[in-house]
């Protein structure tokens, strides 16, 4: 039994460290996931607190796993991994069985599976974590009690902050289609190896006050224009498809007129791209800080361009700055979160690969990279 117990004690903690690791490297793509839950299930109370919730999430997984592979505080830590992973496995049942949200981020956007996956995962955890609850006077602390408490508090430092440097300076793994080195324009398209839903024309018409549907193949025996009145037709899919998506959808960037830029922009030899979802959460430090990037590029006749989901308010926001005329085109709020991981993130393009890319804190980086850049 307690070799049983030890292998079992030894899986669980080192899958919840890595959980936690992986997440902690982008606690803002868990922040998205938990707004994804709380818009399906209208709470939209909590948007503002899942930034601090993520972060003591990551926290905690990667705490309690150590806890549990050390020995220390098992009673507690095997109540609570108890209660979250009841808790997990409620949710990803609601993904797999609803299919909302796609995917539970469990393990971040580095490494996806499939909400299938992700329950199965959990139902085995709970097992799991349910026979160390029941056996866990089997697991005893690996050394004394000072030396654990004090690994513990160096453990809990280091979750804490390795997230605090992710959201200054955007993840240490960037697992994400915008990350360095890819071009953009390809990852807008559907991989070749992908494939497509298979689908059949559906009419629907109506007959003595009935809607009926039916194929074209499958056309009723007693059909004629007089009796059947046609109302619509859908293509129905009959079976889904597989990777028929592309990595980047709707980066679509539209001037004040709705006329699409973004093939303008990814055809430049080069391009400073400076993305802001919202403008209060930004703040003004990365204002000054942006005035080297830009001062950088006009030197260089490099082009620089916003990128907001509120146009409407950039030029309130640039007034005053040496930047006051820049260009300003709007896109999605959903693509931006995904593109710029930080409340203000510089790019630089060339001819749409993404040669760098740097939030606020790392302006000045970027000031010199686009410096060193060839004419």
């Amino acid at each position: 039994m307690k070799i049983t117990v030890h292998i079992a004690r030894i899986l669980v903690g080192l899958l919840f460290i890595f959980s936690g690791l992986v997440k902690a490297n982008d606690p803002l793509g868990l922040s998205y996931k938990m707004q994804e839950f709380f818009e399906i299930w209208g709470l939209h109370g909590f948007d503002n607190r899942t930034q601090l919730m993520s972060v003591l999430m990551n926290a905690f997984e990667i705490i309690a796993g150590f806890a549990l592979l050390l020995g220390w505080r098992i009673k507690l830590f095997t109540w609570l991994l108890l209660l979250m992973i009841v808790f997990f496995t409620f949710l990803t049942g609601y993904t797999y069985i609803t299919g909302k949200p796609k995917t539970c981020g469990c393990f971040g956007d580095c490494i996806p599976i499939t909400s299938k996956t992700s329950f199965l995962k959990d139902v085995a955890l709970t097992v799991l974590i349910g026979f160390l609850f029941w056996q866990q006077k089997h697991i005893r602390p690996l050394f004394r009690e000072k030396g654990l408490t004090l690994t513990l508090f160096v453990i809990t430092l280091f979750g804490f902050g390795l997230q605090w440097y992710t959201l200054k300076y955007l993840p240490v793994v960037d697992c994400l289609p915008f990350k360095k080195g890819n071009s953009i324009p390809e990852k807008m398209k559907v991989p070749a190896h992908a494939i497509p839903d298979s689908t059949v024309i559906t009419f629907v018409y109506k007959k003595d006050g009935k809607q009926i549907e039916f194929t074209a193949d499958k056309f009723p025996a007693d059909f004629n224009p007089e009796t059947y009145q046609f109302v619509s037709r859908y293509d129905k899919v009959v079976r889904k498809g597989r990777n028929n998506e592309p990595p980047i959808k709707g980066f679509v960037l539209s001037g004040e007129s709705n006329q699409n830029f973004t093939g303008f922009v990814l055809e430049q030899p080069y391009a400073v791209l400076l993305f802001i979802e919202n403008f209060s959460k930004a703040g003004n430090g990365w204002k000054k800080k942006f005035e080297e990037v830009y001062t950088k590029a006009k030197e260089k006749n490099i082009p620089a361009f916003l990128v907001t989901a509120e146009p409407g308010k950039a030029a309130a926001t640039t007034a005053g700055t040496s930047f006051s005329t820049i260009q300003v085109f709007k896109c999605d709020d959903k693509v931006i979160e995904t593109a710029a991981r930080a409340p203000a993130c510089v790019y630089v393009l060339e001819k749409g690969t993404v040669r760098g890319k740097w939030s606020s804190p790392g302006f000045t980086s970027a000031a010199r990279f686009v410096q060193s850049l060839e004419n």
